[in-house]
């Protein structure tokens, strides 16, 4: 009998199949989708993700980035990352990146979805198949979480993202969050010649009519050509628990607040790796404390932010605070940029 199948062949599931087979798991990955994954995100690795990646032996190519820098307006604050750089790097390169590995490391990766699961005392049966564990790591709106019943309706604005690329030299070594009446704008360096840009917003709109209010930015894209543009959504997402019987959710698949904070694939890695080792001590529901422990901060942090920031004089305020208070916004950017 397999050790474990993991459903969906993302970063954090491929993440999830590299710590597997270093713990001496038997294990395979199922994907429906072919070749290499695109998807709307902010494209910033944080520090801690860049080490973890780098302890699967991942250096995935990018932009080396030294810290976070808010703006608003004629008003800027910034924070240097104190633990080492993040690096944008684009998604697909990720990827790739992640994908090469998992071939290296002789990890199959079959081409068909998880569509039926069943419980058992000591296995489950996966579309058929009798295995130890199941690893769910099909994302945002995970098809798994929905079958066992771990989904639960999300109250609260619902937020989208979309991103797109534009040709140009990057003309900053941070990511870049401008913020808006009521959406920001994340600025990535992915490449020597590639920026990713990136909204996170309430409205429903094309990428161009949303990215209007943020004038200094339109100036500097003026003339340039986005790439098309790739959404996601709504970011909210809820589980009633990480862990039904030995059927485990990591990622988002687990649940998802906000992408405000930037923090997705290291706490991604952090869960997937929390995962494997609950998997391999046969005490699966270990791993339900061990989410809860990587993901506090994120929780707390990001669902405040998100709070203060949904009535629109505190919108206005926010990075007036933050570059009044400089030491106070260093120490919460790097608190979130430390290792999950």
């Amino acid at each position: 009998m397999r050790d474990l199948v993991i459903a969906g062949g993302g970063p954090v599931g491929l993440a999830t199949a590299l710590y597997a087979t270093r713990a001496g798991l038997d294990v395979v990955v199922h994907e429906p989708r072919v070749g290499i994954i695109d998807k709307a995100c902010g494209e910033g690795l944080m520090p801690g993700a860049v080490r973890a990646l780098a302890d699967l032996g991942i250096d995935p190519p990018g932009q080396n980035l030294a810290g976070i820098r808010y703006l608003d307006g004629d008003t800027t604050v910034e924070a240097a990352f104190a633990d080492g750089p993040g690096r944008g790097v684009r998604r697909t390169a990720l990827h790739d990146a992640l994908r090469t590995a998992v071939a290296a490391a002789g990890v199959p990766v079959e081409q068909r979805p998880v569509t039926a699961i069943t419980q058992a005392d000591d296995h489950v049966v996966v579309d058929g198949i009798p295995v130890r564990y199941l690893v769910a790591a099909d994302g945002l709106h995970s098809p798994t979480r929905r079958a066992l019943g771990l989904e639960t309706t999300a109250s609260g604005r619902r937020r989208y993202g979309l991103r797109a690329h534009v040709e140009v030299a990057p003309w900053t070594d941070h990511v870049e969050v401008h913020w808006g009446g009521a959406a920001e704008a994340y600025v990535t360096p992915v490449g020597q010649g590639l920026v990713g840009v990136a909204l996170l917003t309430t409205a429903r709109a094309p990428f161009d009519a949303q990215l209007a209010p943020f004038k200094d930015l339109r100036r500097r894209l003026a003339g340039l050509d986005l790439a098309p543009v790739r959404g996601a959504g709504p970011l909210l997402q809820r589980s009633t628990a990480r862990v039904a019987g030995r059927v485990l959710l990591v990622g988002d698949a687990s649940g998802y607040v906000d992408a405000l904070t930037g923090e997705g694939i290291a706490l991604g890695l952090a869960q997937a790796r929390a995962a494997v080792t609950a998997i391999g001590a046969d005490t699966p529901q270990a791993y339900e404390r061990d989410w809860r422990r990587i993901t506090w901060r994120y929780r707390l942090l990001t669902s405040a932010l998100l709070g203060a920031t949904r009535r629109a004089p505190v919108r206005r305020r926010l990075v007036p605070a933050a570059a009044a208070l400089p030491s106070v916004f260093a120490a919460a950017v790097n608190e979130l940029a430390r290792p999950a």
